[in-house]
């Protein structure tokens, strides 16, 4: 038995490497694994599942045939790809996951985020997540023309890549007070998350308890992904891109 955990691929046609690397990772090492959780920023940006690109076609098709083989996936938000839906999911053979999401691993309670929300030192960005996260503001953004959203995406990673410039390395970290705090409001001693690309394995203290906390790496230069299986200790895995 084995579970998969991976996130911030940040797909896009830019980098077809990134691309060929998930497709042999579903070849290579996914098959077999009971599950395989997705902890966001899948895709680099995503503005509605309507737009349908070919990556996007692609990569649903093969998520679609490891289900079919019997893996259950799992894929959970980002900041990148929060307004992911329900109509990719159901393409990809895909369950879409709450943030934070709470799951037994095999013995163990542990919980599951993307990271983003960790990070309660940049209140800047903390206030513009709060905004894109409202439903309100998605089905506003979402009933906007295909190319107005093209052109939205756009200009937002543009001012993500400008803003995030000038920024201190430590506030774009997640804060360890927000960790703790989340852990114990789930009453676990094992998160694991993403986002901040900065991939270890991190021991604390909750609770008065040994606790662990999983940091998943970004696929830029690496692929990294997260094996457990039962009676083992969840290992960090890394391979060339």
């Amino acid at each position: 038995m084995t579970t998969l955990f991976i996130s911030d691929l940040h797909l896009e046609e830019s980098r077809p490497d990134i691309t060929g690397a998930f497709l042999g990772f579903l070849k290579k090492e996914a098959p077999g694994a009971e599950q395989l959780y997705i902890l966001g920023d899948f895709f680099e940006a995503w503005i509605g599942d309507d737009e349908r690109t070919p990556l996007q076609e692609q990569v649903a098709t093969a998520l679609r045939e490891l289900s079919e083989s019997g893996t259950r996936i799992f894929l959970m938000h980002g900041n990148r790809d929060f307004l992911l839906g329900e109509d990719f999911c159901t393409r990809a053979g895909a369950t879409l996951l709450d943030d934070p999401t709470l799951i037994d691993l095999y013995g163990t309670p542990t919980l599951l985020m993307h990271g983003d929300s960790l990070c309660t030192a940049d209140v800047e960005y903390q206030k513009f997540r709060a905004n894109m996260r409202n439903p309100q503001t998605q089905k506003l953004i979402l009933a906007r023309p295909l190319k107005d959203r093209q052109q939205m995406a756009r200009q937002l990673r543009e001012m993500s890549m400008a803003t995030n410039q000038g920024k201190a390395e430590n506030i774009m970290d997640v804060t360890l007070e927000e960790v703790v705090r989340a852990m114990a409001t789930h009453n676990v001693q094992q998160l694991i998350h993403g986002h901040t690309h900065r991939p270890a394995e991190h021991s604390l203290e909750v609770d008065g308890k040994a606790a662990k906390r999983i940091v998943l790496g970004d696929w830029d230069k690496h692929l990294w992904w997260l094996i457990a299986k039962p009676g083992q200790a969840p290992k960090l895995n890394k391979a060339p891109l």
